[in-house]
């Protein structure tokens, strides 16, 4: 087992184990280490504990040393610093006419390196931009070009549940989102419903997926022949996956009456065929949502894991 303490240098950026050596650290405190952008000053978000040796990524760095007044006072003054730099950027990238969007700016501690997020269509040519940056601000320019999950991570702001977004809060990494979740939740398949901010399918869609995953294996689906306790047999006309209830319509007197039961008032359950939709024009928008929402997916894919906070 290897001593450890979890340290982050952004909000809602990755975790990094760093060993704490010979200092006492608490949660909250703020610390001075080594990462391979240069020397980093990171807050500790989880206290020194034991994990297993093959969870480490080696070799592990011991932090240099916990912060000072005057550590403190270098973090606030590159925060300030970072916000020159921006506009900076911004002047110098439009005297080239480059087609990129400046998102942030970002010094490391030591003012080694400032690193410059951007995201664009294509490929950009910035080699003159960094020399202009270069000769302005005397140290190593890095430009790194981002996607927009990573964009919306960085400026932050509110979904359409009006809670702060989960990336730019708490969000770690960036979760597998697919369609199929969207489905398995009864959600609507319109794309501008389950999509976020960031024009993604929403990363909250996996919340809940695991419950919804084993609820819906003990349910029958729509259209379902479902025979009760009470005798009654029907088709399924709508569940309710949280309630754990079904609707079903029976037949009594010539007439079609609508029953409800809980899933444990269920006796018997036979597949049964669903039926085809009739209405073209409902079929053609339904096939357009769902080539939206399958390129959506595709480009979740395609970009793969955040790029942020590689330390």
């Amino acid at each position: 087992m290897t001593r450890v303490i979890g340290v982050r240098f952004r909000t809602a950026g990755k975790i990094y184990f760093f060993s704490p050596g010979k200092y006492l650290i608490k949660k909250g405190d703020h610390v001075i280490v080594e990462t391979a952008r240069g020397v980093e000053y990171g807050t500790v978000v989880s206290e020194p504990k034991e994990i297993p040796d093959e969870d480490v990524v080696k070799p592990l760095k011991t932090v240099l040393r916990t912060s000072s007044t005057k550590d403190d006072e270098q973090e606030k003054e590159n925060r300030k610093k970072e916000k020159e730099a921006f506009k900076v950027c911004l002047e110098k990238i439009k005297k080239h006419n480059l087609e990129m969007k400046l998102i942030d700016a970002e010094y490391t501690f030591d003012n080694n390196k400032i690193l410059f997020y951007f995201t664009a269509d294509g490929r950009i040519d910035f080699r003159e931009l960094v020399k202009d940056l270069a000769a302005v601000f005397k140290t190593r320019i890095e430009l790194r070009q981002i996607g927009v999950r990573d964009e919306t991570k960085i400026i932050g702001g509110y979904g359409i549940c009006g809670r702060p977004l989960c990336c730019h809060s708490y969000l770690a990494d960036f979760v597998p989102v697919s369609i199929k979740m969207a489905k398995e939740q009864s959600l609507s398949l319109n794309p501008t419903k389950i999509s976020g901010v960031c024009g993604r399918l929403m990363c909250c869609l996996k919340n809940e997926e695991d419950v919804y995953e084993e609820l819906n294996r003990m349910m029958p689906g729509v259209g379902d022949i479902c025979t009760a306790n009470d005798g009654y047999e029907g088709e399924v006309s709508s569940v309710n996956i949280l309630r754990q209830t079904i609707k079903i319509l029976v037949d009594i007197d010539d007439e079609k009456e609508v029953h409800e039961y809980k899933l444990d008032e269920i006796t018997n359950i036979k597949k049964k065929p669903k039926k085809k939709n009739n209405n073209n024009k409902k079929n053609s928008q339904d096939e357009e949502e769902m080539k939206e929402l399958e390129k959506l997916e595709k480009i979740e894919k395609q970009e793969g894991k955040s790029k942020l906070g590689d330390n």
